[in-house]
């Protein structure tokens, strides 16, 4: 069923990969982005430019049909960027979670971080006040946790596999490296996808941790390469 679509953070590492794929099955996308990066908004999508950290400029563009699915982000966190997690990332969501509660949209799609998590935890905090932030709001909302989202340019912690590999055979250690598991960035999309194409009863927020995202990639075969591809 085709969907108006509103994506924040359209023009970035997860979101220009996401927005191709909703056009191409059929979805009205609309992506909200700074004057700066117009030309970087996928062919097809329409341009809607305004300000993701200001509740009522975002408010304006928005309609109670549409599903938003929220992106901004600080790009490579670290550790040294604890500041902009909260000028960016967490001023965001608490001013999509605003704009979203006054227009009353039919629903959330928000990319936190797998938690709880032995690192990151300026970033881990900014997640978590975002989440809070939407379920005070009373938002129909699914949030997707990956741990590190494997991808073009983000390819260094392939490194780690062999240690998954040991962890996810003890029994100690399995859950853990299980929740921090490393996800693609196409399994991401079909993730995003399937949240964005769902109808959540009003008002639940659901959780769709590393395995569920894993899940939902295993559960379809049309994304095959689209990693590969749309980053050509």
């Amino acid at each position: 069923m085709s969907r108006p679509v509103v994506v924040t953070g359209g023009t970035g590492y997860m979101g220009r990969q996401l927005v191709p794929v909703l056009l191409d099955r059929g979805h009205h996308v609309r992506v909200l982005t700074r004057a700066a990066s117009v030309t970087r908004v996928p062919r097809g999508a329409d341009t809607v430019i305004g300000d993701a950290l200001d509740a009522q400029t975002t408010a304006a563009v928005l309609t109670a049909d549409d599903t938003v699915v929220h992106l901004v982000g600080t790009p490579h966190p670290n550790p040294r960027k604890a500041q902009s997690f909260i000028d960016v990332d967490l001023a965001s969501v608490r001013a999509i979670a605003s704009a979203a509660q006054r227009v009353g949209i039919r629903h959330l799609v928000y990319v936190s971080v797998a938690q709880p998590a032995p690192a990151m935890r300026a970033y881990l905090a900014a997640r978590q006040a975002g989440e809070q932030a939407i379920r005070e709001a009373g938002l129909t909302a699914t949030v997707l946790r990956p741990w590190y989202v494997l991808g073009p340019g983000h390819w260094w912690p392939l490194m780690l596999m062999p240690l998954y590999a040991v962890a996810e055979r003890v029994p100690a250690w399995r859950e853990g490296a299980t929740r921090l598991g490393l996800v693609t960035l196409e399994q991401m999309v079909q993730a995003l996808v399937t949240a964005v194409e769902a109808t959540p009863a009003a008002g639940t927020f659901s959780i769709v941790d590393v395995a569920a995202i894993r899940k939902s990639s295993r559960s379809s075969n049309h994304f095959g390469g689209l990693a590969r591809s749309r980053s050509a």
